[in-house]
């Protein structure tokens, strides 16, 4: 009977394993997959860019890392509202709050203000947020640790661009570039934006995952959401998705199309720069 109760036991836990992917043993990246308002906050060393178009009244925000699924965890974007973005010390809880206080009508650096003035660990925090008039506002992590360097952030003519864990300050300069030269739509833009980075060096420990949100005024949640979650060259394999994606969100730049051409076939290994 004893060894009965414990087979029972086991084909239970078998049985409910089987119907929650959440619950997969093989599955080494199961918490990074959690829903985002249970996740705790954790380091997220990345580099990303938020952006908005007050003409067409889309925003979005792009975003690559060693992190695991990071597309899903640092850019939080709403249709009308605008778009930020959570990274190094990463909240999660800070995402829809964010959205909210800029929704009221709070100003970029007001609501920043508001995020950090009670948080223990805002000296970790960096973080960028964008209105749909263009506003942005930086915080960079400025108690952050050496492995943490370089960090650096900018902000030009409707954009946000911002890193940790970088290989040089080529990589924020990089993505400004070409958000800034980029012919196209805004998610267009961003995917530029994120290539620049990313043949620029992007994260000095690996290229993992990346991702990309994009929301449209009127149209209810994402407009356009794509992710790599794990892949050994997360950028380019997000850039050929892209590619080969059919969606009015895209515009004319010609990275964004079919054939694919890698941006930056002989860039070099990414590797942490000197302290």
């Amino acid at each position: 009977m004893r060894n009965f109760q414990v087979v029972a036991v086991l084909l239970a836990v078998l049985v409910v394993g089987a119907g929650s992917a959440a619950l997969r043993v093989d599955d080494p990246y199961r918490l990074s997959a959690a829903p985002a308002a249970k996740r705790q906050a954790e380091i997220t060393a990345t580099f990303s860019i938020a952006a908005a178009d007050p003409d067409t009244g889309v925003c979005g925000a792009a975003v690559a890392s060693k992190y695991p699924a990071v597309g899903k965890v640092v850019p939080y974007v709403r249709s009308g509202v605008g778009a930020f973005c959570t990274q190094h010390y990463h909240n999660p809880k800070f995402g829809d709050r964010a959205l909210d206080l800029l929704e009221k009508g709070k100003l970029p650096e007001h609501v920043l203000g508001e995020l950090l003035k009670d948080d223990p660990q805002r000296d970790q925090r960096q973080l960028a947020l964008i209105d749909m008039k263009g506003r942005a506002a930086n915080r960079n992590p400025a108690a952050a640790d050496r492995d943490s360097r370089y960090w650096g952030a900018m902000t030009g003519r409707y954009y946000a661009c911002q890193g940790n864990t970088l290989t040089g300050r080529e990589v924020v300069v990089g993505m400004a570039k070409g958000y800034e030269e980029t012919k196209g739509s805004l998610a267009d833009r961003l995917m530029a934006a994120l290539i620049a980075g990313d043949c620029a060096g992007g994260d000095h420990r690996g290229r993992l995952a990346a991702g990309i949100r994009v929301a449209k005024k009127g149209v209810e949640g994402y407009w356009l959401e794509l992710h790599v979650d794990k892949s050994d060259d997360a950028v380019i394999s997000l850039a050929k998705k892209y590619a080969e994606l059919k969606h009015d969100a895209k515009g004319d730049w010609r990275g964004g199309k079919l054939p694919f051409e890698h941006p930056c076939p002989k860039r070099k290994e990414p590797k942490a720069p000197e302290k």
